[in-house]
């Protein structure tokens, strides 16, 4: 395979892991230990923020007052799209009970879990969209409890409006205004609302993703999702104008977010290189700054001599965003297996699945796609067993069970076996040793 690095990454994803584990470690454990006061003066070190942590009715009133009648409907528009997706995802999977051998019978039951924690960031951006992605799948799981948060600032005397009002549109049950480490850790510790989170759920910074990490165990976590990422798979027929705007639209997100350009044409990545610092250069101030980091430090243009070096690249990265634009679409369809959401065509792009159009936007990152998708109904569902058994099944059943339990040295797993054939054909005799 010939592959030819037309850009190369000076950084990767684990450029300042130490330092991240080191910080989020002292933070969860002071909150564990001081409670809701450590969560709350962590708060005000970090957002400067002193008001109520839990956002009451008043403010979330507020909070719609400040919202325009037409980011009211976009953000319905954008709700309609991902409940309806999820509702899906929630139909594609179901109860059963089935006969395996005569009188031997299997299950299984969907149980949402009782309580989630929706992080949204709220920091250098509103993410209105990720308070839909989190909340809103969580309910349409059926969980009970669902507590969201957000950074607050002083600008907003609590979180932006925009984020509260999502936030209640889509079903919180409780909404509190902290944000990064802190907020993370009053949420998996039932801080502030008595509901302590059996998972948490929602796209982070790296201290974010980090806490998540830390905490999984102790409570469940959606996935890894640390700086987003996107790849853009694209042939000789690309628009360079197009995939560029793509990249420079994803690297925005902050000075570590990947965008990697994999090619089988030297023209059209040189041409897409060519146009990159412009369109940064032409963001606004905190935009370009980020993308010019993010590009600088982590973007990377790969040239591929053949498309199946294409697949192979791109399965290699598991990006988190991939978008697929080449003549060949369904071909790159049918044989791409690593990424966490597929954008076929020049059609759509990465900005769509995060904003309105259905889909989850909270996807695996750091290679997480070799082993899981992205966020889903499925998520805050227990999908659990059931058996049951007439006593004529135990005729088989236990006798053959008995035997593998001897042959791997579990000799009282055995005899749970050999009461209820005694008491059940007491008048039998059963071969249960191998």
């Amino acid at each position: 395979m010939t592959i030819e690095y037309l850009k190369k990454a000076e950084k990767t994803s684990a450029t300042g892991e130490d330092e991240t584990r080191k910080i989020v470690a002292d933070m969860l454990a002071g909150i564990e230990a001081g409670g809701e006061d450590a969560a709350r003066a962590y708060g005000e070190k970090l957002d400067g923020y002193s008001g109520d942590i839990v956002v009451g009715p008043e403010a979330i009133a507020r909070a719609a007052d400040q919202v325009s009648q037409q980011l009211k409907d976009d953000l319905r528009f954008a709700y309609d799209r991902v409940r309806g997706f999820a509702e899906k995802q929630k139909a594609s999977i179901g109860e059963f009970e089935t006969e395996l051998s005569p009188g031997l019978w299997a299950g299984q039951r969907l149980i949402p879990m009782d309580s989630a924690g929706c992080y949204v960031p709220g920091g250098r951006y509103a993410h209105v969209a990720s308070a839909i992605m989190s909340i809103t799948t969580a309910k349409v799981a059926g969980v009970q409890n669902v507590v969201a948060c957000s950074a607050p600032s002083t600008e907003h005397g609590g979180p932006h409006p925009g984020i509260v009002y999502t936030m209640n549109l889509c079903g919180a049950d409780h909404i509190l205004a902290l944000g990064g480490v802190q907020g993370i850790a009053a949420m998996a510790n039932g801080l502030f609302t008595g509901h302590k989170a059996n998972i948490l759920v929602g796209p982070g910074n790296r201290f974010v993703a980090e806490a998540k990490r830390m905490l999984f165990g102790k409570v469940g976590i959606d996935l890894f999702a640390g700086p987003t990422e996107i790849a853009v798979i694209a042939d000789a027929d690309a628009d360079p104008e197009v995939v560029a705007f793509d990249l420079v639209g994803q690297a925005e997100h902050g000075p570590d977010s990947p965008a990697w350009l994999i090619t089988t044409s030297r023209d059209l990545g040189e041409k897409v290189m060519a146009r990159m610092q412009a369109l940064i250069d032409d963001l606004p101030e905190v935009q370009r700054d980020a993308s010019d980091a993010a590009w600088c430090d982590y973007g990377e243009v790969v040239l591929c001599d053949t498309d199946e070096e294409a697949v192979q690249v791109s399965d290699a990265y598991a990006p988190e965003h991939l978008e697929i634009q080449t003549e060949n679409l369904d071909w790159y369809v049918d044989r791409l297996k690593n990424y966490g959401s597929l954008f076929v065509g020049e059609e759509t792009t990465v900005a769509f699945g995060d904003k309105c159009s259905g889909t989850n936007h909270i996807l695996p990152t750091k290679g997480a796609s070799h082993y899981t998708g992205g966020l889903s109904v499925h998520k805050f569902i227990k999908i659990v067993t059931t058996q049951r058994a007439t006593r004529d099944a135990n005729r088989d059943v236990a006798a053959v069970m008995a035997r593998i339990s001897r042959l791997e040295g579990m000799e009282g797993h055995a005899r749970t076996g050999d009461v209820r054939l005694a008491k059940y054909f007491p008048e039998e005799s059963f071969e249960l040793h191998i």
